[in-house]
């Protein structure tokens, strides 16, 4: 191992409790270990505790699973009435200390206005009827219970209802009891979730969300009086020396409701400023909390907590560095932290450990990696939530996820496995068959590479003389330094299994393959749209290959994500892009995280970076566009160049057969999630 990791090998204490190392695995929702959000109610997660048994077995040094209410969200039990759940908890900590990892068990209070309605259940809470016809199976009144009466961060037409002195009493209690059952099923310490992200105790510090008059509002102490009564209640169920942590958001980041800061940016904090942290931090840790597990953000800035591949790296380094000098208890960093510069923080003592969450997802062994100074092996994230944390959202919808989705978080779009080993697994083949995969894209390569590792003879075959497809242009923008690494780490790994990789050959006859299987993996085409001009504007892919240069006024048509990221690079570059877009908000695709789209949206508006909505291209002429608003009304925009971003339809080289398969955007139009578990699906039964 590189000597300027070794930081991160050393021993620390979180009370009396000593961690291995500095690397902590952050929690992550759906990886509870109490499997809350499904219909069975709760119970011991299997699944989840593969996952951790796993990491625990390639070096991490903390293990923190997602969330845990103390509540079910299906029929209202209570966490400690479910003592089965803590005798199947107990066997597997035993199994994670014989590793040499700790884990600490993360319970939260609730959501509050940031708990993710969809749009199936908000038309339920909506009208007064079905609210208590389905209260016994799902009680919305009790799950978007905030401080005080305020809209949903995810349906505006919603308001949440105020909690009752009682209700905070009856999960003060519920937090004590179930503190000590995990005590004594041998877990290493609690955290409680969380003065963070603008979940519910956040909600109760802030005093833009808590406008309450009675001892849990008003007041500097009052606001923390809930977080503080918490973690007094576990010490005396549990003792003063199980440790306690706490996740933690340094500053809020929010300019307002639902609109967020952008990194650097000059603006008035109406959430936790840096004055009053410093004053909270310690007031926490007075209270007995033995650490703080921080970043910065809540659902209104998400993607401070949530950094999608637009925020910087370490993007909370330096606010919780700060936090540190105002606690004498340790404190870990999370947010897009980069080993090296996590390792370095923690040798001038700038934090304690280094927090990392979805990196686990993709690669359960990069830390082993890491220590072999195999880093080129370490399949990166690319920041895109697609399968860990899609909840998505746009204008006038709640989280428009499907409820199976949102059921299952934590899953991971470049690794099927990850949650999902029952569906997704790899089984040698039955059968040696010759595989003749076309198109050498991350959809033809991960099936090239699942069929060879079956023990398949596997031939790829890409037309040009680059691996990667499409996703090289996807990759191309200044910011997707990750997206590169993917493709990187794609042609590594096929060259470690015996695939035949044919470059510069373009098939054009299937049958005249010879291969027992043929999977066409050959991508999709952009749309084209009939409006005069069109042919003279650029294609997105053209743009992103830089095959073509543009002026200073740059007119984007397509308000899709690819758009935005296209608008965003033009803007990091110095150009002043307009995009023009006919639904009535950017990027209103169900599936692409808000904590991504809504980077994309506040930097927009910050910036202003003129967008039209619910406007259509009518034509491209000389000096710019002629659209459409919402009016009715045609009006010109001046540009120097038009880019086309309006998507894109499959194009497979052969139908689906007996023995041809169809896989990623050639056939159906997706992102790298769908691409990849395509492939899996596929590839698995042959």
């Amino acid at each position: 191992m590189n000597t300027k990791y070794d930081a991160l090998f050393t021993p620390w204490k979180i009370g009396n409790v000593e961690i291995k190392n500095r690397i902590v695995m952050c929690p992550m929702g759906g990886t509870s270990l109490f499997g809350w959000f499904e219909l069975t109610g709760c119970h011991f997660d299997k699944e989840a505790a593969k996952l951790f048994l796993e990491r625990a077995n390639n070096n991490v040094g903390l293990i923190i699973p997602g969330i845990a209410p103390l509540r079910d969200t299906f029929w209202g039990k209570w966490l400690w009435q479910n003592e089965k759940m803590f005798e199947e908890l107990k066997v597997f900590m035993d199994e994670i200390h014989k590793t040499g990892a700790k884990l600490f068990v993360q319970l939260t209070a609730g959501m509050g206005r940031s708990w993710a309605i969809t749009e199936l259940v908000a038309p339920l809470h909506k009208n007064k009827f079905t609210r208590v016809l389905v209260k016994p199976i799902i009680d919305t009144s009790h799950e978007l219970a905030s401080p005080s009466p305020q809209p949903s961060r995810w349906a505006h037409d919603i308001e949440c209802p105020e909690m009752t002195v009682e209700q905070i009493h009856e999960i003060i209690e519920a937090f004590a009891k179930t503190a000590k059952l995990c005590k004594e099923a041998g877990v290493d310490g609690v955290e409680v979730h969380a003065v963070h992200e603008g979940y519910l105790l956040d909600q109760f510090s802030i005093e833009f969300f808590n406008k309450r008059t009675d001892e849990y509002g008003g007041s500097f102490e009052n606001r923390y009086r809930f977080a503080a009564e918490v973690v007094k209640a576990i010490k005396e169920a549990c003792g003063e020396d199980y440790p306690v942590s706490l996740r933690y958001s340094v500053e809020s980041k929010m300019k307002g409701f639902c609109e967020g800061a952008m990194p650097g940016e000059d603006y008035v904090e109406v959430g936790r400023a840096m004055a009053e942290s410093e004053r909270a931090a310690k007031y926490l840790q007075d209270a007995g909390y033995d650490m703080l597990n921080a970043d910065n953000g809540t659902y209104d800035s998400w993607y401070w907590a949530h950094p999608p591949m637009y925020m910087p790296e370490n993007c909370n380094l330096d606010d919780v560095a700060h936090i540190k000098q105002f606690v004498d208890i340790p404190v870990v960093c999370a947010g897009r932290m980069d080993a090296e510069v996590g390792a370095k923080a923690v040798a001038e003592g700038r934090i304690d450990a280094v927090g990392v969450a979805r990196q686990f997802l993709v690669d359960p062994e990069w830390i082993t990696k890491l220590i072999e100074d195999r880093l080129e092996d370490i399949k990166p994230c690319i920041c895109c939530h697609a399968g860990c944390f899609n909840f998505s959202s746009s204008k006038g919808h709640a989280n428009t996820q499907d409820l199976t989705d949102t059921m299952g978080l934590s899953r991971c779009a470049l690794n099927p496995e990850t949650m999902q080993s029952k569906k997704y697994h790899l089984e040698p083949a039955k059968k040696k068959k010759k595989i003749a995969v076309i198109g050498g894209g991350i959809g033809g390569m991960e099936a090239a590479i699942v069929c060879a590792k079956r023990g398949h003879e596997v031939t790829l075959y890409e037309k040009t003389d680059k691996l990667g497809g499409v996703f090289i242009a996807a990759a191309a923008p200044s910011f997707k330094e990750k997206d590169k690494a993917l493709i990187a780490w794609y042609i590594r790994e096929l060259s470690k299994y015996p695939i035949t990789v044919n470059m510069n050959t373009e098939i054009t006859d299937v049958k005249a393959l010879d291969a027992d299987e043929i999977i066409v993996a050959t991508g999709a085409v952009a749309k084209k749209i009939p409006v005069k001009g069109a042919d003279t504007a650029i294609e997105a892919i053209d743009f992103l290959l830089g095959k073509a240069e543009v002026g200073e006024n740059v007119v984007v048509i397509g308000g899709g994500l690819t758009g935005c990221e296209i608008a965003y690079e033009l803007y990091l570059n110095g150009k002043k892009p307009t995009i023009v877009e006919m639904q009535d908000d950017l990027i209103t695709t169900k599936g692409i995280c808000l904590a991504n789209t809504s980077f994309l949206r506040d930097f927009f508006k910050t910036n202003n970076v003129p967008v039209h909505l619910e406007t259509s291209l009518c034509e491209i002429g000389e000096g710019g566009v002629t659209v459409k608003g919402k009016d009715g009304n045609t009006f010109k925009i001046d540009a120097d160049s038009v880019i086309m971003s309006v998507g894109y339809n499959p194009a497979p080289l052969a139908k689906k057969g007996k023995n041809i398969h169809v896989i990623g955007d050639a056939a159906t139009v997706g992102n790298l999630r769908t691409v990849i578990w395509g492939a899996w699906d596929v590839a698995m039964k042959l």
